[in-house]
């Protein structure tokens, strides 16, 4: 089933794509074969509306004929009305053909790109970003990777100290919990600590400006959060852990996700942590009014 799924992945978007722009046939079925593949994957994964997003260019595969067979038969009798009266107009062809024209200009970087043996993803060639390579991923990792953010009200943040976890929306923390389905929602939060755990904090600034938020109980950044471990006030310290997951036999009775830790992505962190408030300060992330107190003894 797997490999069978690679060679459909391959065909529609490899294969497919490339009869968009032949004749009424092949049209249809390169249509017909991107919006099943996106079906597949809408009902499989959780890619927010990216995959609904994919197949609204491709509807444009399907012509009239086709149409006329879906939609309401007194909206296909108006269209035929339109068509019947519609006349050329050469203004708007011009227009057509003029931007075409500058599109197909503007993307001879980005196909070359496409046959380059160091492809990059997500780049504009040209200030204006009109015409760009585009991509959620420049490869596919085979391992779910998570951070895991902890508090604990420990004096000092060590392993023997009591850590709570906060749970995501939408990805695993609690091994028991099942996957919840949210696309086409896509939850923000959830969506960029997938990415974040593929890579290092420098990469991810901001998240020194959640783990603050935390130090906090901010309301709005707990919102985005599934659960609170400390209703009733902030953790003295925060952490963020990382973790590999990976699916539980079905034989595992109510555990949905079998995890490994595999160390520490950001130390504990403090409210008072003079490096965190620096960084925070640096960055402009802190008002007059959550400045920290200075020290007595400073």
């Amino acid at each position: 089933l797997l490999r069978g799924g690679v060679v459909f992945n391959h065909v529609a978007e490899l294969v497919a794509p490339w009869f968009v722009f032949g004749p009424r046939m092949a049209r249809r079925a390169a249509g017909g074969v991107i919006v099943l593949f996106q079906g597949t994957l809408i009902l499989s994964g959780n890619l927010s509306f990216l995959n609904w997003l994919t197949i609204v260019p491709a509807l444009a595969c399907f012509d009239d004929a086709v149409w006329a067979k879906i939609v309401p038969r007194a909206l296909a009798r108006r269209a035929e009305e339109a068509i019947a009266t519609a006349r050329p107009c050469r203004p708007q062809e011009a227009v057509a053909y003029a931007v075409a024209g500058v599109v197909a200009f503007l993307s001879i970087n980005p196909v070359a790109n496409m046959f380059s043996r160091q492809q990059i993803m997500n780049t504009s060639f040209e200030p204006l970003n009109l015409v760009n390579t585009y991509g959620a991923f420049g490869s596919v990792g085979q391992e779910r990777l998570n951070v895991v953010f902890e508090g604990t009200d420990a004096e000092v943040p060590d392993n023997a100290a009591e850590w709570r976890e906060y749970s995501f929306k939408g990805l695993p923390v609690d091994p028991a919990k099942m996957p919840p389905q949210v696309a086409p929602y896509q939850l923000r939060l959830d969506w960029q600590m997938w990415f974040a755990a593929m890579s290092s904090p420098s990469e991810y600034p901001w998240v020194f400006h959640l783990i603050w938020k935390l130090l906090h109980n901010d309301s709005n950044v707990l919102g985005l959060f599934a659960s609170n471990p400390f209703p009733d006030h902030p953790p003295r310290h925060i952490r963020a852990v990382l973790y590999r997951y990976s699916f539980a036999k079905p034989e595992n009775g109510q555990t949905w996700w079998n995890r490994e830790k595999l160390g520490l992505w950001l130390p504990p962190l403090s409210a008072d942590n003079p490096r965190l408030v620096r960084l925070l300060r640096r960055a402009g992330w802190l008002s007059s009014a959550e400045e920290p107190a200075p020290h007595p003894s400073r």
